[in-house]
């Protein structure tokens, strides 16, 4: 793996305006400048109809631009052929495959379709760099499955091997997990963040998993209808550049550690006394039915988590009531109602 910290620049994005014309219409209000380096993994966020899509196409050379330059490796992307662009730049839609009487291995081998002679036949060499890319992504032994009997989630590890299977340096992904369910989305964004290190591809995926994209990626680019702010996700927290986009008055913030968290009206208070998961556990349920919860002992309403060889218990302390709990369930059900106004 390359450690080289000043790591060349794939994808440069100068003046950019992107968007669209004609029957329906839509043009980006200011122009971009934006960056992707090898082994960068960058997630692009925003509300929905902000134009997320129309810029990842437009980096794919799927859209036009309105007006700015693209720079792929440090040449225009305009002055590439057709071939050498689509050796240069792999996209995967958002859109689900319909393609159901194919093999999964017949599949992952149209991305070799810039390699290949004129008859479209995959020589040695092509069919071991298939091979490659499903061990890559973990589905060697999906190869002889129709795209029908595989999952949401192995059907779009599948589409990334197709991607990989095109050697691209640059992979754009609109919405890669859009259709899947929560381990899945971890997994599939995990297995990017793995490529871009370890096989120096610089990829960019759109998302609204705002947890996964700060966990996983390098850069965000986070999308409004004002432009676009780039950086770490650390950087765009202590920024409070996502304020702009989840701080809603009745809903939702990000907080401190680049949560995204509902907004409680807490309506009692509670001292929580104990250490460790069941902590951070009791402390979550007893905010979600209303308490507000402080770390105190000796108070006159208060929770203790107690762990010993029998397991754990959870003792309530109250003018109104004592009682010995085995579960949070039944911690909540014993507190329902708060113990003081």
């Amino acid at each position: 793996m390359n450690s080289n910290p000043a790591n060349k620049n794939i994808l440069e994005i100068r003046g950019l305006l992107a968007g669209y014309t004609g029957r329906h219409s839509f043009t980006f209000r200011h122009k971009l400048d934006l960056s992707i380096r090898e082994g960068e993994l960058v997630a692009l966020v925003g509300k929905n109809g902000v134009g997320k899509s129309t810029l990842l196409r437009t980096l794919a050379g799927l859209h036009p631009p309105l007006g700015g330059d693209i720079y792929l490796s440090g040449k225009r992307n305009i002055e590439y052929s057709s071939l050498e662009l689509s050796t240069m730049v792999g996209f995967v839609s958002t859109e689900p495959v319909l393609v159901n009487n194919m093999k999964v291995f017949d599949l992952i081998a149209l991305g070799r379709y810039p390699y290949t002679n004129w008859f479209g036949r995959n020589r040695p060499a092509d069919l071991e760099t298939i091979r490659d890319s499903m061990e890559m992504v973990g589905i060697s032994h999906l190869r002889d499955k129709n795209i029908f009997q595989i999952s949401d989630g192995e059907r779009q590890r599948a589409m990334i091997a197709r991607t990989l299977a095109q050697d691209t340096r640059l992979i754009i992904m609109d919405e890669p997990t859009a259709f899947l369910d929560l381990p899945n989305k971890y997994e599939i964004v995990h297995l990017l963040k793995t490529l871009s290190r370890e096989y120096q591809k610089a990829v960019v995926f759109s998302t609204h998993e705002l947890g996964i994209a700060i966990d996983e990626a390098d850069k965000i680019w986070l999308q409004t209808e004002e432009g676009i702010q780039q950086g770490s996700p650390e950087d765009l927290i202590l920024q409070k550049q996502f304020s702009n986009m989840f701080d809603r008055k009745a809903s939702s913030y990000i907080s401190d550690k680049g949560e995204l968290k509902i907004k409680r009206k807490f309506s009692g208070k509670i001292a929580l006394e104990g250490t460790g998961k069941e902590f951070q556990m009791t402390r979550k349920a007893l905010e979600r039915i209303g308490y507000e919860v402080h770390q105190a002992s000796g108070e006159k309403n208060q929770v203790t988590i107690m762990n010993d060889e029998c397991g754990c218990k959870w003792i309530v302390n109250s003018e109104e009531t004592g009682k010995v709990c085995n579960s949070i369930y039944e911690l909540l059900d014993s507190i329902r109602y708060p113990l003081q106004k």
